[in-house]
């Protein structure tokens, strides 16, 4: 199942109904957060259990990138609403959860990872500045959200997709000992007990492809769906706050919100973009 899984507080409620469903008749779901499977993010993620950094005081998510165009393409005049939104999914929020949920999800998982937990707060801020023509559909183009988990552990998301910025997409996990920074490229730590990861750097694609093939031969379902569902609320938390400027708690969005961004109808002809969110303006649904 690939990530983010849902868009809105509805289908990740789907979502947790489908993990459950997996549970009873015994089968495997994996899910894109691949990162789960790489080792440079399993041995730094040991380190920091067996207490190299010392007592976690700030967790820091960063995917500011430059994919600004990204499946991109200029309407063609036989295409509907439809056929061009699903071509440009990643511009709409009802297709991809905008890009704070479709792509920032990946190092979000990885903290709730790091902290054994899900986020109880959340307020954001964010918007659309470079990206600003109808033609870039109804998604913003930078992120700002401070979270807090449930022991007052604060973390910060931050997500950009501006060409000529200076890129960054890591994690960096702060302790009262030391400090450490992983991506799909390596790890680190910096501080009383300095490490460098010295073995090949994955994705964790490939390892979570075997993961998968290898529960469905041994008997032994492997269900991430759960999982995959509470990263993604998360994220649509993080983009919720942001687009309604409101401070949001995780039990609100996931048992009451209503949010539920689907179309009326799934064929190809009209379907008219729904309006810029306005911090301030839009509705907390």
């Amino acid at each position: 199942m690939e990530k983010p899984g849902a868009v809105d507080p509805v289908g990740v409620r789907s979502l947790l109904e489908s993990a459950d469903r997996a549970d009873e008749k015994r089968l495997s779901i994996v899910v894109g957060t691949q990162q789960r499977y790489a080792p440079q993010y399993l041995e730094l993620i040991q380190r920091i259990r067996d207490g190299q950094i010392g007592e976690l005081t700030l967790l820091e998510v960063l995917w500011l990138g430059d994919m600004e165009l990204w499946h991109y393409h200029d309407r063609k005049p036989e295409w509907s609403d439809m056929e061009w939104q699903i071509r440009c999914w990643p511009f709409f929020v009802w297709l991809s959860g905008d890009h704070y949920v479709e792509q920032l999800i990946h190092n979000l998982a990885v903290v709730n990872w790091v902290a054994e937990a899900v986020p109880a707060v959340c307020q954001g801020v964010g918007g659309r500045h470079v990206r600003a023509g109808q033609q870039f559909g109804n998604i913003y183009d930078h992120f700002a959200v401070r979270y807090e988990y449930p022991n007052g552990l604060p973390m910060f998301g931050m997500a950009a997709q501006i060409r000529g910025i200076s890129i960054r997409v890591s994690n960096v996990i702060h302790g009262t000992r030391g400090r450490a920074e992983v991506n799909r490229g390596t790890a680190k730590i910096e501080g009383e007990q300095p490490w460098t990861y010295q073995g090949p750097a994955s994705s964790g694609d490939k390892e979570m492809m075997r993961a998968l093939v290898d529960s469905i031969r041994n008997g032994r379902p492997i269900n991430e769906c759960r999982r995959l569902a509470e990263a993604t609320l998360t994220a649509v938390m993080g983009r919720m706050s942001t687009y309604t400027g409101r401070a949001l708690k995780w039990e609100w969005v996931l048992k009451s919100s209503k949010l539920d961004l689907r179309p009326p109808k799934y064929e190809f002809g009209p379907l008219p973009v729904e309006p810029v969110a306005l911090p301030g303006r839009t509705p907390l649904v």
